[in-house]
């Protein structure tokens, strides 16, 4: 896993593995909000992107599509880490961003998924970026990083 920024999927299973670590359960909704905050404060502290694909902003709320049809067989059901992780899942493998996963996790994840989309909805990135009938805009990396250089 070389290499900066991470694909999506690579951040999305480390909020999985996490979860199951604490004994949390983390579905694709609360998966898809973890991966705007942390993508954000990430682009705040650094200018750079945590993970390499585009986030959408979707009916409830900012969605990496890549992730959201990687795990959308489980409905709003708790992702099975079982499934989600392979035996070459490896923690050392995320030591350049596990300070930033951590924090994320820290003021994000004790959140339920749908207070996470209600938080999503009041924020300007994804406000701004959704329109009723313009689907699927992008939520661009200049719109996150002002939104969240801001303090939020």
């Amino acid at each position: 896993m070389a290499g900066n920024p991470m694909s999506a999927i690579d951040i999305a299973r480390w909020f999985i593995a996490w979860a199951e670590n604490i004994d949390a359960d983390v579905t694709n909704l609360k998966l898809q909000k973890l991966l705007y905050y942390a993508q954000g404060h990430h682009l705040a502290e650094t200018g750079q992107r945590l993970f390499k694909e585009d986030i959408e902003a979707w009916g409830h709320g900012p969605v990496v599509p890549e992730v959201y049809h990687e795990y959308k067989g489980y409905g709003s059901n708790p992702i099975d880490p079982s499934e989600a992780l392979d035996m070459f899942f490896d923690w050392d493998d995320y030591k350049p961003v596990e300070k930033r996963l951590l924090n994320t996790w820290d003021v994000y994840g004790s959140l339920a998924a749908w207070a996470l989309r209600n938080k999503t909805h009041t924020e300007a990135p994804w406000r701004e970026a959704f329109e009723t009938e313009a689907y699927n805009e992008v939520i661009t990396t200049e719109r996150l990083q002002r939104f969240f250089a801001d303090g939020v």
